[in-house]
Parts: C-alpha cells; structure tokens; sequence
C-alpha cells in the first residue's frame, strides 16, 4: 500500500484502510502486522477522536530531536532518520471476529518525518 504525504512532517491515518485489508484477508482470528518500509518514516498506534493528541506527539518528538542540531549524519535529514527510530516501522494488532481488535479511541497512523513523499507500508493478516 502507498501513502503520501504533503508536509515535512505529518501523520496520516490509515486505520480503514487497514480495516479493510483484515476484512479482505478472510482471516477471523489472529495477528495484522502493519510495516512502513522506510528509514525516515514510522508506524504508531494512538488516540483517533482528538487530533491535537497527534500534533502534541509531532510536536515532542520535534522538540526532542530538533532539525537543525550538530548531526554527522550529512544527507541533512538525521533527525528523521531519529524520529523513525523512537517511533518504530512496525506495529501488531489483534485480529478478532475479521476486525482490528483496536481500542475504542485507537487509530493506526503513518508518521512522516521527511516529506513530502510517497511512502510504502505492508499490511501483513496471519491467521
């Protein structure tokens, strides 16, 4: 599957489309494993009701790993490569009754720490 991204930095949610690979799977009961092929970007979990909740996520890790610092890294994008590391390129989630297994107020969302661009992510239903 394929995202892109419009800003530097931007979260993007792809719960549904996710939703519906695990719904397409034929898979009642298992494990739905969602990877973002990339260095410089992450996959996390967190609250869908609130999108202050995501800003407040970007804006921490920014203040953690600012963009201009005295990096080695000499692409000029270390603190993307950074921020892909804290959030991580993978998460797992339960598969019940053909659905996400997610919480009430969970979302699935790619994190983009150096767009804008196309970004890949597999979607992987084991059951």
């Amino acid at each position: 599957m394929t995202v892109r991204s419009r800003e530097h930095d931007e979260v993007i949610d792809v719960t549904d489309r996710v939703a519906r690979a695990v719904a397409a799977s034929g898979v009642h009961t298992g494990l739905c494993h969602v990877y973002v092929s990339h260095t410089t970007a992450g996959v996390f979990i967190n609250e869908n009701a609130d999108p202050d909740v995501r800003a407040d996520v970007m804006a921490s890790l920014e203040a953690l790993v600012p963009w201009e610092n005295h990096y080695r890294h000499a692409e000029g994008n270390a603190a993307a490569h950074i921020k892909a590391s804290l959030i991580g390129t993978s998460q797992t989630i339960p598969v019940r009754n053909s659905r996400l297994a997610l919480g009430r107020w969970q979302g699935i969302y790619i994190a983009e720490f150096d767009g804008p661009r196309e970004r890949h992510f597999q979607v992987t239903v084991l059951g």
